[in-house]
């Protein structure tokens, strides 16, 4: 039998730090296997700490979810050693400096249409069959931000919008056959991201990560 093939697997793309690892906390206390991907491995290395001390298991994969040979790796490794994912949480975002949309720098929306966009878009085509193949019917979520539409925001906004639309999208087109689909949008969380366009709030005001953490653990 393959290692942790007796629980539920959730990859979670984006879980190095804020809600992306608060949700694979939640989840390993709750008899998940999480499949952990980030960019930065001293991060996941920590919440690998955290899961451990709390019962928990993970499999760490250090990776940029821009690279589309590492993320095919990924997957095909996923399928190779278990053969399906129960839940795929995409909560990798990239949050660039704001600006006026007539002064937003290239590299900073090339960035963000890399990110935001384009690795979403392959992603759902490279996970769809691993979600295929659970036995029940598994779920992908995606995070909405409503505050992504104020003054400033114009390429985190638009690339923000065109990640919620390709997921509802999806989620149309499955609606009927599987996976369950699911866009959520959280309450204000002190977040590296959220700290980047509101850099004087009073994050003692925000809702923990972990707090919303768990309602979407009850959703899934």
């Amino acid at each position: 039998m393959t290692e942790h093939s007796d629980k539920r697997l959730a990859l979670i793309t984006g879980a190095s730090r804020g809600l992306g690892a608060a949700l694979a906390e939640t989840l390993s206390t709750k008899g998940w296997h999480i499949v952990a991907v980030g960019r930065t491995l001293g991060a996941l290395e920590e919440l690998d700490d955290r899961i451990q001390a709390k019962g928990g298991s993970a499999t760490l994969a250090t990776m940029d979810i821009t690279k589309d040979d590492a993320m095919r790796h990924l997957c095909r490794d996923i399928h190779d050693r278990w053969g399906r994912i129960d839940l795929w949480a995409h909560t990798a975002i990239h949050a660039p400096p704001m600006t006026p949309a007539d002064h937003i720098a290239l590299k900073d929306w090339d960035k963000c249409v890399a990110i935001n966009m384009r690795a979403t878009g392959f992603l759902i085509q490279m996970v769809a069959p691993l979600l295929l193949a659970a036995p029940e019917r598994a779920t992908a979520l995606f995070i909405d931000d409503p505050a992504s539409t104020q003054k400033f925001m114009g390429a985190y906004g638009a690339s923000k919008a065109a990640q919620m639309a390709l997921a509802r999208a999806w989620a149309a087109e499955y609606a009927k056959t599987g996976p369950r689909v699911l866009v959520e949008a959280c309450a204000p969380m002190p977040t590296a991201t959220r700290a980047r366009f509101f850099p004087g709030e009073d994050r003692s005001k925000l809702t923990p990560c972990m707090t919303e953490s768990e309602r979407l653990a009850a959703l899934i």
